[in-house]
């Protein structure tokens, strides 16, 4: 604790939507004088190139090709969490043996073993929380039998403190099919059981956005909000050159796509992705592609395997009206002036980021967290519209057509769009200086320094 510096090692699963908002936050604290660390995987560790912070690998058991390699969900958390325990250990006692000594551990909560690991060097553990408040309560109701689990249809709507009624299906899958993801769900019910276990529990959101949720739920739970964990160039300003997330598990094509959008009319272009971890179903692929074509508007889709996912004559017939790539600096693409329409799986991440650029957007969630997202874009914060499936699950070309136009040309886009702008002042007012989440960053590191 005699490090007057304070040096915080930040530890992210390594999924590109987790390792995006704790590469950021790392990137915060280092632009206000702490020295951060980032330790990731030995396989997703030379995806990172940021130089502002340490990058440091530690060991899931899997150093060749990572979650791949394991023969299931359960046996790559378990072996993380024997592995990484004691590889992040080492990489503390490297740390203290260079005059660099760590006095904090800022962890991923699907990493909850990092709080075992700071107490045994009794040095202070924070966890960082990758999804919003709203959905995060859902998870402590269910630790304090305030919501009785698993979820029954007869109980809808579901009424929770701080948050409007809800479906079943506009609930987290975690929770409304419990089944299908049975590891994670443990582990978020394990890191919720011991929240307070946690010198801090950060969260990537910011209080305006979640005013109800922070107001009934203030003393309930230790939350600290410190979003929303988008690189500054596209909010406050206040970090230099800091204009993407600094790691890339895929090959963006950004030249190609900008040069593409420079040729396009301001909001006349529809952006399309669907996140790092979906896979989207092919009958459910041709029908958002024969939506697209029939809305006659300007589009640019992120598609991992174009060629064998997208039909031949799709592809053959979008001439100039749309372009397709398979990954792309989704930042970039959402800031540019062209862009006036995203359509999105409604991840947390990509949900800050159409928030923090003020870009309308067509929600299409399709599990974990998503569902409450799209509620809360079209019904909470009233920025887009949500789409309806069918009674096969599938949102049709027309609903699409239909989603799109109310978006980019019906009644209440204007409305939409006023509000759109109206959440990106409060995203920038939040993080800049004097908003309520860098005063909360600001505690944060005025504690750490004064052990």
């Amino acid at each position: 604790m005699q490090n007057q510096e304070g040096h915080v090692i930040v530890l992210t699963y390594p999924a590109q939507g987790h390792i995006n908002p704790l590469l950021q936050f790392a990137k915060r604290l280092a632009s206000k004088g702490l020295k951060a660390t980032l330790a990731t995987t030995h396989y997703t560790v030379k995806s990172i190139h940021e130089t502002s912070v340490g990058v440091e690998p530690i060991s899931d058991g899997y150093d060749e090709s990572g979650f791949k390699q394991a023969p299931s969900v359960q046996a790559y958390l378990d072996s993380f969490k024997t592995v990484g325990s004691r590889t992040l250990s080492e990489l503390i006692l490297k740390f203290s043996a260079s005059g660099s000594p760590v006095n904090c551990i800022v962890y991923d909560s699907l990493l909850p073993w990092a709080i075992d690991v700071a107490k045994k060097f009794n040095i202070y553990g924070a966890v960082f929380l990758t999804n919003s408040a709203s959905v995060c309560s859902m998870y402590l109701h269910i630790i304090h039998g305030h919501l009785a689990f698993p979820v029954k249809q007869e109980t809808e709507p579901l009424l929770m403190p701080g948050l409007p009624p809800l479906a079943l299906s506009e609930l987290p899958s975690f929770l409304s099919q419990p089944a299908e993801d049975s590891p994670y769900l443990a582990l978020i019910l394990e890191k919720f059981s011991s929240l307070e276990e946690n010198d801090w529990v950060f969260c990537n959101s910011f209080e305006e956005l979640e005013s109800e949720l922070v107001k009934e739920m203030l003393g309930l739970w230790p939350l600290v909000m410190i979003g929303p964990m988008v690189p500054s160039s596209y909010l406050d300003q206040e970090i230099e050159g800091d204009t993407d997330y600094g790691a890339n598990l895929w090959k963006p094509t950004t030249d190609q796509c900008m040069k593409w959008l420079e040729k396009k009319p301001p909001e006349s272009v529809i952006y399309i992705s669907f996140g790092s971890m979906s896979d989207i179903a092919a009958k459910q692929v041709e029908e958002i592609a024969w939506g697209l074509k029939a809305s006659n508007q300007n589009f640019l889709w992120v598609v991992k395997e174009p060629k064998t996912k997208l039909p031949d004559e799709f592809l053959s017939s979008i001439g100039e009206t749309g372009l397709v790539v398979t990954w792309c600096n989704q930042l970039e693409v959402l800031a540019h002036q062209a862009v006036g329409c995203f359509i999105t799986h409604c991840g947390w991440n990509s949900t800050l980021e159409g928030l923090s650029l003020g870009v309308p957007m067509v929600a299409m969630p399709q599990w974990s967290d998503q569902p409450t997202n799209a509620k809360f874009v079209e019904e909470l914060w009233g920025v887009g519209v949500k789409v309806k499936k069918n009674e096969e699950g599938i949102v049709s070309r027309e609903e699409l057509e239909m989603c799109i136009r109310e978006v980019m040309v019906g009644e209440i886009s204007g409305q939409i769009k006023k509000n759109s702008l109206k959440w990106r002042e409060a995203a920038k007012k939040a993080v800049s200086i004097g908003g309520t989440s860098d005063d909360n960053i600001n505690e944060f590191i005025l504690k750490l320094l004064s052990g």
